[in-house]
């Protein structure tokens, strides 16, 4: 589940990893057949709620990039950005919590064994993804920045298998990731010309596949804190104590937030809902669905930031060059061979 993925999110993002492993993905019978009755286990339902889902972190790319303009924030000023970033978080964050209360019926707290937990997540998956993530919308579009961000799904793989060891690479897995990676180094590079011309940029694509692989490694953590806390309490309480820590960074380094347009505070509220509607909504999916049911549906992701970007940025140029359209095929190839169930 990718938040945020946003993402990721990479909710997901919740960034949980979007591979299916045996761990991830165990269900008994028993839990399978008292969900049968649950109108989350229709497929149509299933299938609409994860492409609103993947819309909504789609949309993550042209809606920071619109946010940009709409609080005069220049590509060089670093600390509003971290400011922007910082306000949207407190505010998914308190929507995660309330959410998640509201369905389960109770107030979320967290243990006190869970603090450490929340700080880790806080600094991978809200203050070094993002800060990162809002640094490459500033210096590249959103059509690059969408495609490239999914490489957290194949970062997630390599650090499942060799890092937290929560699974080994099987050859459908390894044959998803290469592909996913030629996807995402076709659209980093946009060929060897363009890339050799300055198409690549450090603070651009560079931070994009930063924020990505911080993704990962909170997808990872996630799934690791997750067997001794309520995921949606971690992150609803990493969203909202990293939304405070850049908040105050932000302050400190002499960032301003100006409001030049009625839609301002709109928009910022509907980015903070990005993360916590569709983390929600993702968690409900995959407590009435098996795993890869859900997750395979994750290539939609790219294809919406893509199309999305197309529309609201004026970039349909970009999105329609051969080697942006190689490029999406390969990524969300990539994303639904890696999630496919094994027969």
């Amino acid at each position: 589940m990718k938040i945020g993925n946003d993402i990721s999110i990479n909710v997901v993002s919740s960034t949980v990893s979007q591979s299916d492993s045996s761990e991830s993905g165990k269900k008994t019978n028993k839990d399978l057949n008292s969900n049968k009755k649950s109108i989350w286990t229709r497929l149509p339902i299933v299938i609409l709620t994860a492409i609103f889902c993947c819309t909504l972190w789609g949309s993550a790319s042209p809606a920071i990039k619109i946010g940009y303009e709409l609080f005069a924030i220049a590509p060089g000023d670093t600390p509003s950005r971290i400011l922007f970033a910082g306000t949207r978080f407190i505010i998914a964050g308190i929507m995660v919590i309330v959410f998640g209360s509201i369905l389960q019926k109770k107030v979320l707290i967290p243990k006190k064994s869970s603090i450490l937990y929340i700080l880790i997540l806080a600094c991978f998956q809200t203050i070094l993804q993002y800060i990162f993530f809002y640094m490459a919308l500033a210096f590249t579009s959103g059509v690059r920045g969408s495609i490239i961000n999914a490489a957290g799904s194949f970062f997630s793989i390599l650090l499942a298998v060799y890092a937290f060891r929560f699974e080994k690479l099987s050859v459908r897995k390894a044959a998803g990731m290469l592909i996913g990676f030629l996807g995402v180094f076709l659209c980093v590079t946009g060929g060897s010309a363009s890339f050799l011309e300055g198409g690549f940029s450090i603070q651009g694509e560079g931070a994009m596949l930063i924020a990505a692989f911080a993704s990962a490694v909170a997808g990872c953590f996630i799934k690791l804190f997750s067997q001794k806390e309520n995921p949606v309490i971690l992150s609803g309480y990493q969203f909202f104590i990293g939304g405070i820590v850049m908040s105050i960074v932000g302050n400190l380094m002499g960032g301003n937030l100006t409001i030049v347009s009625a839609g301002s505070i709109p928009l910022l509220v509907y980015m903070a809902f990005i993360s916590a509607g569709a983390y929600t909504l993702w968690g409900v999916l995959l407590k009435y669905n098996p795993v890869s049911t859900v997750t395979v549906l994750g290539f939609v992701n790219p294809v919406m930031g893509v199309i999305l970007s197309a529309i609201f940025l004026h970039e349909g140029a970009e999105a329609l060059s051969i080697y942006t359209l190689i490029a999406l095929v390969l990524v969300s190839l990539g994303i639904y061979i890696i999630n496919k169930k094994s027969k």
